[in-house]
């Protein structure tokens, strides 16, 4: 596994190094030893699986606030995906946002710490998305930002054409924060 720094701290994106022979290949997806020689702990706790029977399917762009945070490993494991991280925590990538294609065929993956807001976008009809999550789901508390929120400006290499009636209904940050949007100020 070789680690990718991306311009939001804590977030990785991860590529494999895997052996290829005459069957295929074989590639290690997760080593908690290898995160942690990287300066992260991570430990999952749950494996989620998102099925997208459509391309450009929208889930997004969601979180947990403390103490419920979660970070999690997200990698595709069929089709192509257009994956998009919001950092939330405080700072000065405060409301930055990062992306990457996730890949079935490259093998690639992201970690994201907890305090960053987490979405993507299928490329590919019938993409799969595994999650290995490092804190047990908790219902009632994820929260979330619209995609095509004008205060993110997320650049989106495609218009949604599937997507939940939360996802399409999450308010502008103008509403939820106020006037604190832009100042730097998390609200996890």
């Amino acid at each position: 596994m070789i680690f990718h720094s991306t311009p939001l701290p804590g977030l990785f994106e991860i590529t494999a190094s895997p052996h290829i022979d005459a069957r295929g290949s074989f590639a290690r997806a997760f080593c908690p030893q290898v995160f942690a020689d990287h300066g992260i702990a991570f430990h999952p706790t749950q494996i989620n699986l998102s099925q997208n029977t459509a391309r450009h399917t929208l889930r997004g762009l969601h979180f947990q606030p403390n103490p419920w945070a979660e970070a999690k490993l997200v990698r595709c494991v069929a089709g192509k995906m257009w994956d998009v991280v919001v950092d939330l925590r405080p700072g000065a990538t405060f409301m930055h946002w990062h992306a990457v294609i996730l890949d079935a065929h490259a093998m690639n993956a992201l970690f994201v710490p907890e305090g960053m807001a987490h979405g993507f976008i299928t490329l590919h009809d019938d993409t799969c998305v595994l999650y290995q999550m490092g804190r047990d789901y908790v219902a009632g508390v994820g929260q979330g930002l619209r995609w095509d929120d004008p205060a993110l400006a997320i650049d989106w290499p495609t218009t949604p054409k599937r997507m939940s009636d939360q996802d399409a209904t999450w308010p502008l940050l103008d509403a939820k924060l106020g006037t604190e949007a832009g100042t730097g100020q998390s609200f996890l």
